[in-house]
């Protein structure tokens, strides 16, 4: 077949609409239950493709389903392929196990404990898996991270548990939802924190690299947290309402239509949260550290008005 750019996205990704199609696409829930072979065959179709050798009879469609499952599978930064439970097509059947069971638990503390502390070692593996991974984490530091995060979430809720002993039964099904966002505000920072102590690399329009940036870093980890947060917001606040609505209906109808529910939440919601800010990050030269901005100046002068970087997931 004629010549093909397969890196060159299918939908525009400066907009929202653009990257939701694109998240739709790779957290497509089914390429996680792939077997790796599979994969490895999707990645070699990419790379030959790359190489500019197309294996003759190869269809358009299968290039791009090939992509998808590179992007869903596979480090943007490193090319290897990352573990199952880390990858963001394994948020839907994960996410919506584990909302599950810390919106059906939460009554009593070891019960919030067990819940909080499985979904906070899901959310460090997410978290590890999805880094820029330019920025290299040692054993001791990702111990670290996993233990303050997971020590943050379980203190506030149970802390907020306890506080919400007297409270109405729906302030006390929001104690889940608390936990999860005060974790992910520790978790992730702490997770990637290489990325904050050691810059991030920071390349211009073409891919060539420019420097390392901590500010830069900065700016991607935030909007981390912000999409993270969002993706659980809608399922651990309404669904809460909903539940507390029909506990006057049988166990089983219950849990049907909240397993409905959630599903359908979170199919939404990974892609969703995922597009609220580009993947590919940029960042005015002006708003980068005095050295890097000067170096970046005095080498390229106006020629380079952004530099551009991976956020990660």
């Amino acid at each position: 077949m004629a010549s093909f750019d397969i890196d060159a996205p299918r939908w525009d990704q400066s907009t929202f609409m653009g990257r939701l199609k694109h998240f739709f696409n790779i957290t497509d829930w089914r390429t996680a239950i792939l077997p790796d072979s599979r994969l490895d065959e999707a990645k070699a179709l990419v790379e030959s493709c790359r190489a500019g050798s197309v294996p003759p009879g190869t269809t358009e469609e299968q290039l791009h389903y090939a992509k998808k499952l590179y992007d869903s599978a596979f480090h943007p930064d490193t090319g290897d392929r990352m573990n199952l439970i880390g990858r963001m097509s394994f948020q839907v059947p994960g996410g919506m196990a584990i909302t599950g069971f810390m919106l059906q638990f939460y009554r009593t503390v070891p019960a919030v404990v067990f819940w909080q502390w499985v979904n906070q070692s899901f959310n460090a593996l997410v978290n590890y898996t999805n880094r820029n991974a330019a920025s290299p984490i040692t054993p001791k530091q990702i111990g670290v991270a996993y233990i303050t995060a997971t020590s943050t979430a379980l203190a506030t809720a149970v802390g907020l548990n306890l506080y919400t002993k007297k409270a109405p039964p729906l302030v006390a099904r929001w104690v889940p939802f608390a936990a999860v966002a005060a974790a992910n505000c520790v978790n992730i920072p702490m997770m990637r924190q290489q990325e904050i102590l050691n810059g991030i690399a920071v390349t211009d329009e073409n891919g060539n690299k420019l420097g390392h940036s901590t500010k830069a870093a900065v700016k991607g980890i935030t909007q981390v947290v912000v999409s993270r947060i969002t993706m659980a917001a809608p399922g651990m606040i309404i669904l809460p309402i909903i539940m507390q609505r029909m506990e006057k209906y049988k166990f089983m109808q219950v849990r049907s239509f909240f397993t409905f529910i959630s599903i359908l939440s979170l199919v939404f919601m990974v892609p969703a949260a995922c597009s609220l800010f580009p993947q590919r990050c940029s960042m005015a030269v002006s708003k980068l550290e005095p050295e890097l901005r000067d170096s970046i100046v005095s080498q390229y002068g106006d020629a380079v008005q952004r530099v551009y970087f991976n956020k990660g997931l």
